[in-house]
C-alpha cells in the first residue's frame, strides 16, 4: 500500500466512467458490446431520417416502376381472358348438357376494376372482376351463380367447370357434396363418368346417395353414425370388393338378387 500512488482526481474519473458504463448498460444492453451495437443502429437510423427525402424519392420511383409493370401484366392477363372465355363458356355449356341442364345458360362476365394505385391488393388477381352468370331454366335472366343456383346445381356447375379446367387447374383435392341432388337415370351416370374423368388428374371425394354416382369411384367408404352412452360417433369404414356390391345393392333399394346384379353391372362398367 505504501508503494501505491493514489490520485483522488484519477479515482474520481474512473468512478464516473464506471457509473456512465453502468447507466448505459442499464438502458441499452447487458454488455458493452450490446451498447455499442445499439449505438451503431441508432446512428444508421439517424442517417436514414436525415436522408429521408432522398430515400422517399427513390422508393416512389421504384413504386412507379413496379406499378407500371403490374399494369402491363394486367393488360396481358385481360387479353388472355378475353381470348379464352368464349371457348371455356362453350365447353362448360356442353358439359352442363351432359349433367342434365339441357336448356341452361352459362356466361362468364368480366368487368374492369378501378386501377387505384393506393389499393394494390384489389389487383392481385388481375385488373378484372370475373363472375359466373347462370340460368338453369329457359326464360329466366342469368344471375350470379352464387345467388341463383341451389347447392346441388352449384355442385354440378362446378363439376362442369373443373372438368373443363382439369388440365390447367392447380387445386389438388376436390370435394363434391350434394352433386346428385334432384338427378337420376342417365344424368347420374353422366355425373359419375365426369367425376371419374377428373379423378384421373386430381384427388376427388364425393358424398353421394346415388348408386350410379358411387359406382364410379375407385375406393368406397361407408360413413355411419352410432350412439354409445348418449354420445354420437361417426365412423368411416373402407369397403372391400364384396362390401361394395352389398352397399350399392342397399342404395339401389334392397338386398335383392336384381339389385346385386345391377350393382355388379355398375361396378363392371367402371373397371
Amino acid at each position: 500500500m505504501d508503494k501505491v500512488d493514489l490520485d483522488p482526481r484519477e479515482l474520481q474519473q474512473m468512478e464516473e466512467r464506471l457509473n456512465l458504463l453502468s447507466g448505459l448498460k442499464r438502458k441499452y444492453g447487458r454488455t458493452v458490446q450490446d451498447v455499442l451495437k445499439f449505438g451503431e443502429e441508432a446512428r444508421e437510423k439517424l442517417e436514414q431520417l436525415e436522408n429521408r427525402d432522398v430515400e422517399l424519392a427513390e422508393l416512389n420511383l421504384e413504386t412507379e416502376k413496379e406499378y407500371a409493370s403490374l399494369l402491363e401484366k394486367g393488360k396481358h392477363l385481360t387479353a388472355l381472358r378475353k381470348k379464352y372465355i368464349p371457348a371455356l363458356e362453350k365447353e362448360i355449356c356442353s358439359y352442363l348438357k351432359e349433367l342434365g341442364f339441357n336448356r341452361s345458360f352459362f356466361k362468364i362476365q368480366m368487368e374492369p376494376l378501378s386501377q387505384d394505385k393506393q389499393n394494390w391488393k384489389a389487383l392481385e388477381n388481375g385488373p378484372d372482376r370475373v363472375e359466373f352468370l347462370f340460368a338453369p331454366n329457359p326464360g329466366e335472366p342469368p344471375k350470379p351463380l352464387k345467388n341463383t343456383a341451389s347447392s346441388g346445381e352449384i355442385a354440378r356447375v362446378m363439376l362442369a367447370l373443373k372438368t373443363a379446367l382439369a388440365e390447367a387447374d392447380s387445386v389438388p383435392v376436390l370435394v363434391f357434396d350434394e352433386v346428385d341432388a334432384n338427378i337420376g337415370g342417365e344424368t347420374a351416370l353422366a355425373v359419375g363418368k365426369m367425376m371419374r374423368k377428373i379423378a384421373k388428374k386430381r384427388q376427388l371425394f364425393c358424398i353421394t346417395h346415388l348408386a350410379p354416382v358411387a359406382a364410379s369411384g375407385s375406393t368406397h367408404f361407408r360413413v355411419e353414425k352410432t350412439v354409445k352412452n348418449n354420445k354420437t360417433y361417426v365412423q368411416a369404414h373402407q369397403l372391400d370388393k364384396e362390401e361394395r356390391v352389398e352397399e350399392l345393392s342397399r342404395m339401389l333399394g334392397g338386398h335383392t338378387e336384381a339389385a346385386r346384379k345391377y350393382a355388379k353391372t355398375l361396378l363392371a362398367d367402371q373397371s
